[in-house]
């Protein structure tokens, strides 16, 4: 397999934003198959916690404006030669590392949520974070102890309509999916809206629960986010795909839990059509024995559902073709390239 370049994204006030726009300028310019590495603040754009009592937000990057900025830290956006509107950009997530430290909120806050769980009196409730990357091991202050996965919650690219975009819906062209699902070896494959697709990531979590029930994961910045960038021109979807180590993932974004699941599953039926060759009721037919629905976020105003089929949970009845979409863009199961730096 050929070598890929790779690319660096610093952390600086030109590569942050806090919003999706068409009209944001590209950090860098990249080809299809190129590696990119990005460094990302948390989501909230903070540079340290108070160490209390009690714990609470510290520092923020200073650099930060209003308006364009107004959502969450978000590093980018990059621009690949070749993506165009209709075609779709497979993100191929080969490496995540935390930062040191993060941290977690709950309650305190007058909004339906919380009344709904009753802690919405009193103050929020912080939690500090030690993140330790060699035991994969998360620590608060406290003394809590919990196994980290880390992943991003937002991977999106530009939507088509002008103006700025707020990063905290999930949309057609991604965005804050916060789906656990989305570890290393995995490949999200997102609708491209714009020339040249314009994809940030940010709002690193080390840990997290389907639902992200409590209003957030262990929220973190990233000191190294590795992804590796595919086009795929010929294909057409309407929503993100994904293609984890462990099962294909299909997503539904919607104001209520039922319009979410209906979209993931319909999406996950279309996605049965297209890797089997079946008809739509036979293909329906088999995801009820074999794919799960999962709360992916309630928290996001959007919320999140994805439907998830385990790989090797159907088996074909006449051979798949191996000229399909799926098989010509990086699998999960696929070796790292070796890549160059060149930035």
């Amino acid at each position: 397999m050929s070598s890929a370049t790779r690319h660096t994204v610093p952390l600086e006030n030109a590569t942050l934003h806090g919003s999706f726009s068409r009209d944001h300028p590209p950090a860098r310019t990249v080809r299809s198959g190129d590696a990119v590495e990005f460094t990302t603040l948390d989501g909230d754009w903070l540079l340290n916690l108070r160490k209390g009592p009690p714990v609470a937000h510290g520092d923020e990057w200073p650099g930060r404006r209003p308006v364009v900025d107004a959502g969450h830290a978000l590093s980018g956006p990059v621009c690949v030669v070749g993506a165009a509107p209709g075609s779709v950009l497979a993100v191929r997530i080969v490496e995540l590392r935390t930062a040191t430290w993060g941290w977690s909120r709950a309650g305190g806050r007058g909004v339906r949520h919380d009344r709904l769980l009753g802690v919405d009196d009193g103050d929020e409730h912080y939690l500090g974070w030690s993140l330790d990357t060699t035991t994969q091991t998360a620590t608060s202050h406290d003394g809590h102890t919990v196994a980290m996965r880390p992943f991003m919650g937002v991977i999106g690219v530009a939507p088509a309509e002008p103006g700025v975009h707020s990063t905290h819906p999930p949309r057609a062209t991604g965005g804050n999916i916060d789906c656990k699902e989305l570890v290393p070896g995995s490949t999200l494959y997102l609708p491209v809206a714009v020339d040249g697709a314009l994809l940030s990531v940010g709002d690193g979590h080390a840990a997290q629960g389907d639902g992200e029930v409590g209003s957030t994961a262990i929220e973190c910045g990233m000191e190294s986010v590795v992804v590796e960038l595919a086009v795929v021109p010929d294909v057409r979807l309407t929503t993100p795909r994904a293609r984890t180590p462990d099962a294909w993932i299909t997503f539904g974004f919607a104001e209520s839990v039922d319009d979410a699941v209906y979209e993931a599953l319909s999406d996950m039926t279309a996605l049965v059509q297209d890797l089997f060759g079946f008809e739509r009721k036979e293909a329906l037919n088999l995801c009820s024995q074999t794919v799960d629905l999962r709360v992916t976020q309630i928290v996001n105003g959007v919320l999140g559902v994805h439907a998830a089929l385990p790989h090797g949970a159907i088996r074909p009845k006449v051979e798949v073709d191996p000229a399909a979409w799926w098989s010509r863009v990086p699998a999960a199961a696929d070796p790292v390239r070796p890549v160059k730096d060149i930035d």
